[in-house]
């Protein structure tokens, strides 16, 4: 998948994290759960564009690192959502695959970049 592909999938991410959030009853404390996916939900395509103009590999594993966490967090939200069952299951079932997927994905990219880090000669 190219970075392009990559950016418009974690947008679409972000945009289905919002979809989501729009459907959410209105209660304080969902309230507070609701701004908390959305945080993390649309901040996994922010910076994902950062990851992007990463200038070395560190650099790149540093900001992927704050992908990763930032989707993970999204998917634990998901998990509340879904044990409340404030959202039908079938209604969460694309957007917790997708998010399973991109984590995934991030997990594959920081294990082959770490890789090339840790095996560089040593000068």
């Amino acid at each position: 998948m190219t970075t392009d592909e990559m950016k418009m999938r974690t947008k679409k991410f972000s945009l289905m994290i919002i979809d989501l959030a729009e459907k959410m009853p209105n209660t304080n404390v969902i309230r507070s759960i609701t701004n908390q996916i959305v945080r993390n939900g649309t901040s996994v395509g922010a910076n994902y564009r950062a990851v992007c103009r990463a200038r070395s590999d560190r650099e790149f594993v540093a900001k992927m690192n704050i992908v990763l966490e930032e989707a993970d967090e999204t998917l634990f939200w998901l998990e509340i959502i879904k044990e409340k069952m404030w959202i039908t299951k079938s209604e969460l079932e694309m957007i917790w695959k997708e998010g399973n997927e991109l984590t995934a994905i991030f997990v594959s990219s920081l294990k082959t970049v770490n890789n090339r880090i840790n095996n560089k000669p040593k000068v």
